[in-house]
């Protein structure tokens, strides 16, 4: 199988080389507006492709409003800043994640709360949500969520859409709606993924698009918030913009701000890289039904889409059947130039979040031992 597996995945890629995990794809286009942007001098944080690049994006995904930051972990910081998360607060997130989403949380004093994940899409199980909700916290009369033994407040609720499969966010906001909680979707690796119709990052309060050099378009690094509440953007876009008060002939700030902007160069390579997202949606697609195949043929295993959802397919995994055979598969794709690798360590298991609160992580602690991420990039000449 081991052989097998890499003789596919060279076949894909039609490459005797090195094979990436997730490598950017760029062109002419992309070029030619660097270019552009470079010569026109508005290379920074103000310029007119920053709200171009905001308009296409919230645009595409159903939003009423775009926020473009420098990278994810920016936008996470703050949507849950405007979200209301003060310190000594929890926010309930999963354990299977990049380490971006509770460094967010840590970042506004508050601690994550591990919720396990569904074993078929790797986000939060609303299942699993839901014992947790009704066994350790309480709606409060001041209408927030409050764990019982702890007396914190619970003001938000962070599921993560992992390799770009959508997770049961509409079950998943029905139970934050029932319970006063904020739900901010960590939409980070989902740009181009679907749930009943609705873009990933879109049915809850807020969400957040990542565009870094290993997403399916890049601006080389870069993030998004998304939002339907007019407030909230306003709230984000002044946040993020160092807090900075318009006044003719005077340089005010009315708060501690972040200096959070995209710059114009970053978000020029956007609006170019987004002229090409279909088609990479169409191979990545046409890349992840071949590895199906091959896994079928096998007698293996792919963490595939639900029904109802429509993933971007960021990032193939696969099942493999024990740690040990992820160990050794890991060790013989990547002697032979075909790059793959283990999902995160759960948060839960890291030394800084090690203490908090958690459930059995059952689903969480499987992933961690069986799933193998597989080269995922559009492979040239597609």
């Amino acid at each position: 199988m081991f052989d097998s597996l890499v003789d596919f995945v060279r076949q894909q890629f039609d490459q005797s080389n090195s094979i990436g995990l997730h490598e950017p794809r760029f062109g002419e286009r992309d070029r030619q507006a660097l270019i552009e942007v470079i010569d026109s001098g508005m290379v920074s944080s103000v310029g007119q492709c920053v709200d171009e690049f905001e308009q296409l994006i919230a645009s595409y995904a159903g939003a009423a409003h775009g926020i473009a930051t420098v990278n994810g972990t920016s936008a996470l910081h703050v949507s849950l800043l405007v979200a209301g998360v003060i310190p000594g607060d929890l926010v309930l997130t999963q354990s299977l994640s990049f380490v971006a989403t509770c460094n967010a949380i840590s970042y506004c004093g508050a601690e994550p709360v591990f919720i396990d994940v569904d074993r078929q899409s790797l986000g939060l199980a609303p299942a699993a949500l839901q014992e947790f909700l009704e066994s350790q916290t309480e709606l409060r009369d001041d209408g927030c969520c409050w764990h019982i033994e702890t007396n914190r407040r619970i003001p938000v609720c962070m599921p993560m859409h992992t390799f770009g499969f959508p997770a049961s966010i509409h079950q998943i906001a029905q139970l934050c709606l029932a319970h006063g909680l904020q739900l901010v979707e960590d939409s980070a690796e989902a740009l181009g993924s679907w749930h009943t119709g609705v873009h990933c990052g879109v049915a809850g309060n807020l969400g957040v698009l990542s565009f870094n050099g290993n997403k399916i378009m890049t601006t080389g690094g870069g993030g998004m918030v998304l939002t339907n509440d007019a407030e909230l953007a306003k709230r984000v876009r002044h946040l993020t913009t160092t807090a900075r008060v318009t006044e003719p002939l005077k340089w005010l700030h009315d708060e501690v701000g972040f200096n959070y902007r995209l710059p114009n160069l970053n978000a020029a390579l956007g609006i170019a890289q987004f002229a090409s997202l279909e088609h990479a949606l169409m191979c990545k697609r046409k890349l992840a039904n071949n590895y199906l195949q091959w896994s079928h043929e096998n007698d293996r295993d792919m963490i595939a889409e639900q029904p109802g959802t429509q993933a971007n397919h960021w990032l193939n995994a696969l099942i493999c059947n024990s740690v040990e055979e992820r160990d050794q598969l890991l060790e013989y794709t990547c002697r032979q130039g075909v790059l793959s690798r283990p999902v995160w360590v759960p948060m839960h298991r890291l030394s800084m979040y090690e203490h908090c609160l958690h459930g059995t992580l059952e689903n969480t602690q499987w992933a961690a031992a069986h799933i193998l991420n597989l080269p995922s990039s559009v492979p040239h000449g597609w």
